[in-house]
């Protein structure tokens, strides 16, 4: 756990019971470090222990338990207040931080002997506006895939290709291995370290053979890494998004509105809306813990909307003249 040694002894505790007992992933144990450590700053700045002009810069390793027992439910307000109105963070980052705090500080009330009672029991998170999941269009997704060019074409073609059909998450596309794939079958890990298999159509079996014919072999950092970065290292999550960014704006795409997530709702959405998947199927394609969270990508355009208008059987119903 060198990586939080920036942490009090309580808040490194507790990351090592996120990922050992509760088998939550590094990257998700990594939110909950960023998360708390912005929360332990506020809280040592509040205290008069540090200055909110230095905040970035405030060492939250001589934070002391005793700290924690001044936490109110007030306190906690206040500190939601402060990273809306100050550090302006949005209703989907505010509600994580909620999570984390709550999650926090029942470890502390239930698992150690820290707290005796619970300020985070009562915190309600901020209120997310539902919205519809951006997309791109059957033609947009084409013309894409069309768009693709450069040193590192095929490879680049397999990466979109895959988020395209398969509705990864970029973590699973970054952590395929080779042994990993099947025939027409893969296995990635997706959220909580959880193993599932994603079943790979003759785009991405012929986009995977394609680019396994040009992958380097000699002085592979990792050798059954699929996708390769040019130092011959498994590609990293920021290098897949730099791709797929580059990717979007050779086609003329939006990359204020798309991204690597983007194409995960693009995939789910497609087999949806064209290929007829059922909701629960697609809920296992995605990987979703809760059916509805895949129900987002269950949403219809003004089309299919003004056609189910028109096809209702008393459309051509209308008033008799007298």
């Amino acid at each position: 756990m060198q990586a939080y040694e920036d942490c009090p002894a309580f808040l490194r505790d507790f990351l090592i019971y996120l990922e050992v007992i509760q088998g939550k992933s590094k990257a998700t144990v990594a939110e909950y470090h960023i998360d708390l450590r912005t929360f332990l700053r506020y809280l040592k700045c509040s205290n008069g222990l540090a200055s909110f002009d230095s905040f970035e810069q405030t060492d939250v390793s001589d934070v002391s338990p005793d700290d924690l027992k001044s936490v109110t439910l007030s306190f906690l307000y206040e500190y939601m207040y402060y990273i809306s109105s100050v550090r302006h963070n949005s209703g989907n980052s505010r509600a994580r931080k909620v999570s984390s705090i709550k999650t926090f500080f029942k470890y502390l009330s239930t698992k150690t002997s820290i707290l005796t009672e619970n300020p985070a029991k009562d915190l309600d998170a901020p209120k997310i506006p539902s919205s519809l999941p951006k997309y791109l269009s059957l033609d947009e997704s084409i013309h894409l895939l069309d768009s693709i060019g450069g040193e590192f074409k095929i490879r680049d073609y397999c990466i979109i290709t895959l988020f395209l059909n398969c509705g990864l998450r970029l973590s699973e596309l970054v952590g395929i291995n080779i042994s990993s794939i099947k025939n027409d079958s893969l296995t990635v890990i997706g959220k909580g370290n959880k193993e599932r298999t994603v079943y790979l159509n003759t785009a991405c079996k012929h986009a995977i053979d394609e680019y396994l014919k040009i992958r380097p072999h000699e002085n592979v950092k990792d050798r059954d890494a699929l996708f390769l970065s040019k130092q011959k290292r498994r590609i990293s999550n920021k290098m897949v998004q730099v791709i797929v960014k580059k990717s979007l704006e050779n086609a003329g795409l939006d990359t204020k509105k798309y991204s690597t997530h983007k194409l995960r709702h693009t995939a789910a959405t497609l087999m949806y809306k064209h290929g007829n998947v059922d909701v629960r199927a697609l809920q296992e394609i995605l990987g979703h813990k809760q059916l509805s969270t895949t129900q987002i990508y269950t949403h219809v355009d003004s089309e299919q909307l003004r056609d189910a208008a028109y096809k209702n059987p008393l459309s051509n119903i209308e008033m008799k003249e007298e």
